[in-house]
């Protein structure tokens, strides 16, 4: 498969969990969902050609996260008026993700999307964007920068170190992790065309952050062009 990686990084971000409504809080790092939205922003699709490109893309790409930074979030207290209304108005507390920054691999499982794919990784390479990417809100702008091109390899299973996220399916070394913090998290990984992230295509998952490394004794993973193995969704 053809695949891309970059960093993507910012002061703040919020990836809202979605039973959290009153006072969101959100997912450790970028979920699958927030990527598909940031890829059409930076092509410039507007809310009515991604109504359907959402779907599209969820199915044609796969993707992968490294955690670089530790994660540490806050809580910041809003004043929400409503636009009908500006006297009526509700104090809000969101929890952010302070200094984010994620390298993430996407890769062309579909060829179906590939025109979207190459004009995705020529925009990354050329530093250019038609919408401002962000971090799942706009006052959370994000800073995109070009890794590399490459290709990831067929389905495998056995043993590997990886340093990103992998599946609550995996089975781990125990032995690997007892010096330092391991998340756990449930992200969505597809949005339908009403832009509604269906609840069975949520997945479970577990990662090392900092740029750590879990060791994984058996499980299903993806090997890059550089050697590195991938887990991807």
């Amino acid at each position: 498969m053809k695949a891309l990686q970059l960093t993507i990084e910012g002061n703040w971000g919020h990836f809202k969990k979605p039973e959290t409504n009153n006072n969101p809080l959100t997912h450790d790092f970028i979920t699958k969902t927030a990527l598909v939205g940031m890829i059409g922003a930076v092509l410039g699709k507007d809310r009515d050609k991604m109504r359907f490109l959402f779907p599209q893309l969820c199915d044609d790409l796969l993707y992968g996260v490294q955690v670089l930074n530790p994660v540490r979030k806050e809580s910041w207290g809003f004043t929400m008026r409503k636009a009908v209304n500006l006297f009526e108005k509700a104090p809000k507390h969101l929890e952010f993700l302070k200094q984010p920054k994620f390298i993430v691999a996407v890769a062309l499982y579909d060829e179906r999307s590939t025109d979207l794919f190459y004009e995705f990784v020529t925009s990354i390479k050329n530093s250019k964007a038609h919408y401002t990417p962000v971090l799942g809100l706009h006052n959370c702008p994000a800073n995109l920068a070009y890794l590399s091109e490459g290709e990831f390899s067929e389905k495998r299973v056995g043993s590997f170190m990886a340093k990103c996220f992998v599946s609550n399916k995996h089975k781990l070394d125990l032995q690997s992790i007892k010096q330092f913090r391991v998340g756990l998290d449930k992200i969505s990984t597809y949005q339908d065309n009403d832009f509604w992230n269906l609840p069975d295509r949520y997945v479970t998952i577990i990662y090392p952050s900092e740029g750590r490394e879990i060791s994984i004794s058996n499980g299903e993973y993806y090997q890059y062009t550089n050697g590195e193995k991938w887990w991807l969704i």
